[in-house]
């Protein structure tokens, strides 16, 4: 028997929000992934350092996975559940979680690092990354590309703007890199389809990832979300694409 929308809704509504972990959505959602396998390459690059720091860490799941660390081993994360969550995940693995913002400065001295990652940073401050990084050193990330999930955005907010659209281009990225002093040596994009089998996932999504749709309550997008659920009852899983670019670059020795 299918479930009701108040149903869905409501557990989605009340489902909780700690860690950047997605396994929520297991059965309800899915999301191709990027061909170059992030996790595996991000292991290979931590085995090859000594010292390395990954940023805006969120609970910390991603970079465990990419476990053994090299002999100094640093995260920064700013938002507290968080940072609880990557603190127990990560210490016992060597790392040391630090308290930060997302905007700069990064707590760290010039040329602390050799190696400097992120998955999905909410803005690379590529200053501070090459301020912080050794020379010779690298920047190793996944960053997420442009118009991202945007079918979904534009869903709830109507249609955007050609600038909003064009938001972390791969052009601005590499142009913006190679203003701080870096030489991007690899900077890819790939469009990945996601589909949402029920309205319970789109409502948990936009609750996790509360930059997609800034306002987003299940009260103020009522109407819309069961338009969105007897729209996946009659058609089908409600399709949209992400956008994920890998970059590679380097500090000049």
């Amino acid at each position: 028997m299918a479930r009701t929308f108040d149903d869905l809704v409501a557990e989605a509504a009340a489902a909780p929000m700690d860690g950047w972990d997605f396994s929520w959505l297991d059965g309800r959602a899915t999301e191709q992934r990027p061909s170059w396998g992030y996790q595996r390459l991000l292991r290979e690059r931590l085995s090859q350092v000594g010292a390395a720091l990954d940023l805006q860490t969120g609970g910390g799941e991603v970079l465990a996975g990419a476990a053994p660390f090299p002999p100094l081993m640093a995260a920064t994360e700013g938002w507290p559940p968080n940072l609880a969550k990557a603190t127990a995940l990560l210490h016992p693995l060597g790392a040391v979680v630090v308290a930060a913002p997302e905007d700069p400065p990064l707590p760290f001295a010039d040329a602390a690092f050799d190696l400097v990652t992120s998955r999905h940073p909410v803005v690379p401050h590529w200053a501070e990354i090459a301020r912080v990084l050794r020379p010779g050193g690298g920047y190793f990330a996944q960053h997420v590309g442009p118009a991202s999930v945007f079918e979904l955005v534009e869903y709830f907010l109507g249609p955007l703007p050609e600038q909003v659209l064009r938001g972390r281009h791969p052009d601005d990225e590499r142009a913006a890199a190679e203003a701080a002093g870096l030489e991007v040596v690899d900077l890819r994009t790939e469009r990945l389809r996601i589909e949402f089998h029920d309205i319970g996932a789109v409502v948990w999504f936009l609750r996790k990832v509360i930059w997609m749709v800034p306002d987003f309550t299940v009260d103020r997008y009522r109407d819309r979300l069961r338009e969105l659920h007897e729209l996946i009852g009659s058609d089908g899983p409600f399709v949209t694409h992400s956008s994920r670019s890998l970059v590679d670059a380097r500090k000049p020795r």
